[in-house]
Order: C-alpha cells, then sequence, then structure tokens
C-alpha cells in the first residue's frame, strides 16, 4: 500500500480550507455565547450588557446599524452568503500565511 504524501504546499493549502470553514462555522457559535441568539438577546449575557449600554447612549433605543443591532441580526438570522464567502477567504488567507 503506498503512503499519502503531501508537500509543503499540498499541507498549507488543506490547513487554509480548514481555516476558511472555521472561521465560517464559529461566528453563530461565539455569538450565540455571548447571548446573541436566534430566540433574542439572553438575559444576563455579555449580549445585553452591551445593550443596555448602547441603549442609555441612545437615550433609550438602539440605533439602526449599531455593533448590537448588526450582532443581534447575526446572531438571529446567520451570516449572508457575501459575508461567508469573505469570512471563509480571509480565514483561509490567515490561515494559509500562519504556516
Amino acid at each position: 500500500m503506498a503512503a499519502l504524501t503531501l508537500s509543503r504546499a499540498g499541507v498549507k493549502t488543506v490547513a487554509a480550507v480548514i481555516g476558511g470553514v472555521v472561521y465560517v462555522a464559529s461566528v453563530p457559535t461565539v455569538l450565540g455565547a455571548v447571548g446573541f441568539t436566534g430566540a433574542g438577546i439572553t438575559a444576563s449575557s455579555l449580549a445585553a450588557k452591551m445593550m443596555s449600554s448602547a441603549a442609555i447612549a441612545n437615550g433609550g433605543g438602539i440605533a439602526a446599524g449599531s455593533l448590537v443591532a448588526t450582532l443581534q441580526s447575526v446572531g438571529a438570522a446567520g451570516l449572508s452568503l457575501s459575508t461567508k464567502i469573505i469570512l471563509g477567504s480571509l480565514g483561509s488567507v490567515l490561515t494559509f500565511l500562519s504556516f
């Protein structure tokens, strides 16, 4: 049986693909962990504290397009295809360059 061998460039390429997948997959996980979920902002979470601070700063409301509003949108609806492509590409490039 022949052993499978990969060149250094081949290893970097495989790592880059895996890095891109990990970047895209980690965003919903991290957002959920800090409290931005599909059901809304989780009580007593970092997201709730961010929302409270933003509301106080804006006189009681959350401004459309603000960081909190954007993160909640992504937490509820997920990433758009274009954002997944950008994140995957960025993850791939950063992983490739780190090897």
